[in-house]
């Protein structure tokens, strides 16, 4: 029983990682863009489309970071379009996400029919329990390199928005519109890029799902990822950190079924693999009514209103 709790415990470790890695770079994409007091709701869209894009590329000329990049790229092409879109009178940000989170979706399905099948290479891990000798643990702790990346970028956003002019200019315009006028700031401007930087990060995402794990391209990919990153970048309030370990959160309730089917628990497969989405029920129902989120929720955003 010792054995068996060591072996679950150990695949959820491993797969808290691997899982979280995209719920990462999502939430961050969309912190940012709220901090600038947008919501895009179409991250869902970037992520299918930088999934397919970076496996596509990848397929194409043989390097998987190539493919990243080219994730990320059609991320900055999606939050570009949403940020002018929404830049012009009376549009709404929320709308405007959905129809992205179609366009993405579509462009994707489209365009990545060919790619299904090819198999494209896949992105390197680092092995960091090797040594132990354990092959179960090897196994769990050998980490893709974005993930560190992504934990990187936390820590750096978060210094940011304290302690840097570009920090102070983006936690102003999501606070008070005005306020950024008064200082000289294209509010416009600010959220335009504040969208696009965003967009590139759920890029990187998208095509970690397809070029690590579950490392492959097919339409169900995404799994509506980017839309349950809304709801933990709200359990986050708004804290790059705390969405770090909100998306291991994530990450460990997403592996909490291939963990138990790793000793042989396959009864209620299927409901453990729901956790995830539960979670993300629970947190929405659980920020909806709480007062402590909305005080720390940017002040232009539509829901403060």
């Amino acid at each position: 029983m010792t054995a068996q709790l060591a072996i679950v415990l150990t695949a959820m470790l491993g797969g808290a990682i691997r899982v979280s890695t995209p719920f990462i770079f999502v939430a961050l994409g969309e912190t940012l863009t709220e901090k600038s007091g947008r919501i895009n709701l179409g991250l869902e869209g970037t992520l299918v489309l930088g999934a397919m894009l970076g496996y596509a590329t990848a397929y194409l000329t043989g390097s998987p970071w190539l493919g990243v990049l080219a994730g990320g790229g059609a991320g900055v092409l999606l939050g570009t379009l949403h940020g002018l879109l929404c830049s012009l009178p009376r549009v709404n940000d929320i709308a405007v996400g959905i129809a992205m989170m179609t366009l993405g979706t579509g462009l994707a399905f489209f365009f990545g029919k060919p790619f299904i099948q090819p198999e494209a290479p896949h992105l390197p891990s680092i092995p960091l329990a090797d040594w132990t000798g354990d092959p179960a643990l090897a196994v769990a702790l050998r980490v893709n390199p974005l993930f560190f990346v992504g934990v990187a970028a936390a820590l750096v956003m978060a210094w940011g928005f304290r302690n840097t002019r570009i920090g102070l200019v983006v936690r102003t315009t999501g606070d008070s519109a005005a306020a950024a006028l008064a200082m000289g700031v294209s509010v416009n401007r600010v959220r335009t890029l504040a969208t696009a930087t965003g967009g590139f990060l759920a890029g990187i995402g998208g095509a970690f799902l397809s070029l690590y794990y579950p490392g492959s391209w097919n339409e169900g990919l995404s799994s509506g990822q980017g839309l349950m990153a809304v709801a933990l970048v709200i359990f986050a309030r708004w804290s790059p950190i705390r969405c770090v370990l909100a998306a291991l959160l994530f990450g460990a309730a997403g592996a909490i079924g291939p963990a138990l089917q790793s000793v042989g628990v396959t009864q209620g497969y299927y409901l453990f693999n729901a956790a995830p989405y539960i979670l993300t029920l629970l947190v929405m129902v659980g920020s909806s009514g709480s007062k402590d989120a909305l005080r720390a929720a940017p002040g232009e955003l539509s829901i403060t209103r």
